[in-house]
């Protein structure tokens, strides 16, 4: 932490701002990510006490709440005291124990506010009621792309010289007095200088005062900083600053004065009576902190212990099939788990592996007259390469509502009077049967099926926008390797090899890119699934392969596919590529693919109050299907939800398991990487994408107000750029209600096949991966090959861990598992 100077120093501030303000992009690249990342520097427990302590978020299920979980048996009581003994020691089980169960405390007042608060108790003016309104308007016109008829008047200028030629040139005025309009006109505009007119000659409190001013609106203030980092996730690029926001709102803030004052005012030092905290001065541990962290570990622990247990009872003791109908490679997305498990029960001779839904090619991608590229990898990603889609043979669809000749007068009535009775006629259509049209965020559509991709790089060097088209063969011959190797596929290949993407439809949804795959930067996978496909069929990159040891044989194809998880449907690309043969076993294929999509769609329909879970699975699939484009569906899927695990390891160890959709599942054979290094790259990717997924649904849940979006029904989209409750509200950065009511709000665990000094080695050559487990924003454990012993990461170091439980409930039949509604089931084992 940074304690303040008392000299005000405006660089450091802005620096700060931009650390500690939330770092959500714009819709159409939202990507979970660690909402208190700021803090991530700190071990879990000390940043959780700082973020309360200073911005007042909450960061955990209240005592009651954990109290409800306790009497309900979700919290284990042998798991309690275990957890009590760990961290107070034996003898002081039996009066914590008194505490966490009868314990009565009150929280404190977070310290973020305490200095702008003056302003409402020492002259009764309530700023952000005066100020906002107007605020957030400029803003959402000046950054808007597309929704508004009217672009801002001065678009291509600077934020502040957008507003001064407003000013200059306009009948009227964001102002109500001059003073403000002359400072913006006729001054530099220095925050410093500003901030001496509103708080005084003492510099001291600046820094404090605009922390919380921004942390008033931190939505838009986190938004504009993002933006101004990172100018291209706008498609419509706008020149603005986290300077210009807080110059034009410290502007409004002495008008606002100026008019329900005068202008005599006096500055903030020389009427507040007592100096509020220093936001960032040390935060004292209090009982109450103690008390929640018990609760906190006993409720993880009380769910761990119980997937262990199952996972104890399942290494070492199920085999591969040794002869494989299929393989398939999916994503590791949680979503995949059930589908994956399916897929075997129906076909027992098939195997499934699970890897990051990008499938290790990174690139741009433009669609088939499309004008922007988009990023098809994990966000931190540079890619310096371009595919590029051609020969598109259908026109996308058009929603004749959206045409820009209703912005006319005339035109403009005209259509009012003819598409506007036909749209109240279709939405009352929509009601008894809704359908997918123009208007969805549809998985399919991120590209045209029976299109060309320009995968392959001739060696002419073309480049488009210094990116290269296309990948050259030794390119392609890494990125095939790499990801065999990754995940253990490196033998006994059968003759089809299928590598399924994944995306999500759905209707009147701005989240929709946080449901497509996080590993290609909240888009479908389904580009990825193609281009990997062609590299791995490729013949000169076979040869090469072989020359490396890794030999697939030539009846093997490989055949990409898309998973759209909200409908739970599949579409193959390039099928007429596949030989006879191929094809009649594709064929046999689909129908094992078709029925575990029915069943998977039964499975998810538990979570779902509007389905009746005991109907056959075929009826279930078509009110899935149905709800996935119900305007009123508030719920088309639930995406990560419940999400807890990930298990980086052979399937071997989770197959004969029921998760519960609970699990991201990371294909990883210990016997192709001895030395670990593969396992570095999939710990790479696993711990920022995996762990920033759970932690956001863990904060969004735990403080759904501040740290998440509130309930979606009132939500407003804001210049197709974030959403906001209301018609002025600030914009909210995290998750709605609607996508984490039933999450269980515990932190990741990893769980890793591999010998415990190999891991130890592995996590320390990377700090960014290292300080996930080291502050245990991700509980980390590993699974001894040989031994089958698990072995927790702590204290920098592996010590063996012996879960409680030694077994899981074993049953027949899954049907009976759903159809009870049982909600407290989350693992067991087959028969």
């Amino acid at each position: 932490m940074h304690p303040h100077s008392l000299a005000f120093d405006e660089q450091d501030t802005l620096l700060q701002l931009r650390h500690y303000l939330p770092a959500q992009a714009p819709l159409k690249d939202f990507i979970h990510h660690n909402t208190l990342h700021a803090f991530q520097e700190l071990p879990f427990d000390k940043a959780i006490y700082h973020a309360s302590s200073i911005f007042g978020y909450k960061v955990s299920l209240s005592l009651a709440d954990y109290r409800t979980q306790y009497q309900s048996g979700r919290i284990i009581d042998a798991i309690l005291e275990r957890v009590i003994a760990a961290r107070k020691g034996l003898q002081a089980v039996p009066v914590w124990r008194n505490k966490m169960l009868t314990g009565q405390y009150k929280r404190h007042q977070p310290r973020i506010g305490s200095l702008r608060s003056n302003w409402k108790k020492k002259y009764q003016v309530d700023l952000d009621s005066m100020v906002h309104p107007l605020l957030f308007r400029i803003l959402c016109s000046f950054m808007d792309q597309g929704i508004s008829i009217w672009n801002f008047p001065v678009r291509h200028k600077g934020f502040l010289a957008a507003l001064r030629e407003l000013e200059r040139n306009s009948f009227s005025s964001f102002f109500r007095g001059s003073r403000a309009k002359n400072l913006l006109l006729h001054s530099h505009c220095e925050i410093k200088k500003l901030l001496k007119l509103l708080v005084g000659a003492d510099e001291s409190l600046y820094t404090q005062y605009l922390f919380d001013q921004q942390f008033s609106h931190q939505g838009w203030s986190g938004m504009v900083a993002t933006v101004e980092r990172e100018p291209e996730t706008l498609l419509d690029r706008k020149k603005i600053s986290l300077h210009d926001l807080i110059v034009l709102e410290l502007l409004l803030e002495i008008d606002a004065l100026d008019d329900s004052q005068g202008e005599d005012w006096l500055p903030l030092d020389q009427v507040i009576e007592d100096r509020p905290v220093a936001l960032f001065s040390e935060v004292p541990v209090t009982e109450l902190d103690e008390v929640t962290t018990l609760w906190q570990e006993a409720y993880e622990w009380s769910y761990y212990d119980e997937v262990l247990a199952g996972l104890g009872s399942s290494v070492g003791k199920t085999d591969t099939p040794a002869k494989k109908s299929f393989q398939s490679m999916f994503c590791i997305d949680d979503r995949s788990c059930s589908f994956r498990r399916y897929l075997e029960r129906e076909d027992p001779s098939c195997e499934t592996f699970g890897t990051p839904g990008f499938f290790g090619v990174e690139f741009y991608f433009q669609p088939d007259h499309g004008k922007f590229y988009t990023k098809l990898c994990p966000a931190p990603v540079n890619p310096k390469y371009l595919i590029k889609e051609i020969g598109v043979r259908r026109k996308r669809g058009k929603d004749a509502h959206f045409t820009k000749h209703s912005h006319g007068l005339f035109r403009g009535a005209l259509l009012t009077q003819t598409l506007g009775f036909w749209s109240a006629a279709r939405l009352f259509m929509n009601i008894f049967r809704p359908s997918m049209g123009p208007t969805a965020a549809s998985s399919l559509e991120h590209m045209e099926k029976f299109s060309k991709l320009t995968i392959e790089s001739k060696g002419t060097g073309q480049t488009e926008n210094n990116l290269q088209v296309g990948f050259t063969i030794d390119e392609m011959v890494v990125r095939v390797e790499g990801l065999l190797k990754s995940i253990g596929l490196v033998k006994d290949f059968s003759s089809l090899v299928y590598v399924i993407g994944h995306g999500s439809s759905s209707v009147n949804n701005p989240h929709y890119a946080a449901y497509d795959c996080g590993a290609c930067s909240g888009r479908a996978g389904s580009v990825n699934s193609r281009v990997i496909c062609h590299m791995a069929n490729h013949q000169q990159v076979r040869v090469l392969l072989a020359d490396r040891g890794l030999d697939i044989p030539p009846q093997t194809q490989f055949v990409g596919g898309l998973h759209d998880t909200t409908r739970d449907e599949i579409v193959f690309f390039d099928e007429d590529s596949l030989t006879s043969e191929n094809r009649l076993l594709h064929h046999r294929n689909e129908d094992v693919f078709r029925s575990a999509l029915d069943l998977n769609a039964k499975e998810r329909s538990r979570r779902f109050e509007s389905i009746d879970t005991c109907r056959s699975a075929e009826e279930i699939h078509e009110r899935i299907k149905i709800r996935s484009v119900s305007l009123f569906e508030p719920r088309p899927e639930l995406n990560h939800a419940t999400n807890a695990l990930c298990i980086v390891g052979r399937r071997s160890i989770t197959r004969n398991l029921f998760l519960d959709r609970r699990s991201f599942l990371n294909s990883f054979d210990f016997r192709v990487d001895p030395e670990g290094k593969y396992l570095l790259n999939i710990l790479k990717a696993a711990a920022p994408v995996c762990g920033g997924i759970n932690l956001e649904y863990y904060f969004s849940r735990v403080d759904n107000q501040k740290l998440g979006a509130g309930t979606k029904l009132p939500h407003n989209v804001m210049g197709l750029f974030g959403v906001a409750n209301g018609i002025d509200g600030d914009l909210r950065p995290g998750l709605p209600s609607q996508m984490i009511e039933m999450h269980d709000p515990i932190r990741l665990l990893m769980i890793v096949e591999h010998y415990p000094a190999v891991v130890l080695q592995t996590i320390r050559q990377s700090p960014e991966t290292y300080e996930w487990f080291k502050h245990q924003w991700i509980h980390l454990m590993v699974v001894d090959p040989d031994t089958h012993n698990f072995y927790l990461f702590s204290d920098e170091s592996f010590t063996e861990f012996m879960p409680l439980a030694k077994k899981v409930a074993v049953r027949a039949d899954i049907n009976t598992v759903l159809e009870s509604g049982d909600e407290n089931i989350h693992i067991f084992s087959f028969s």
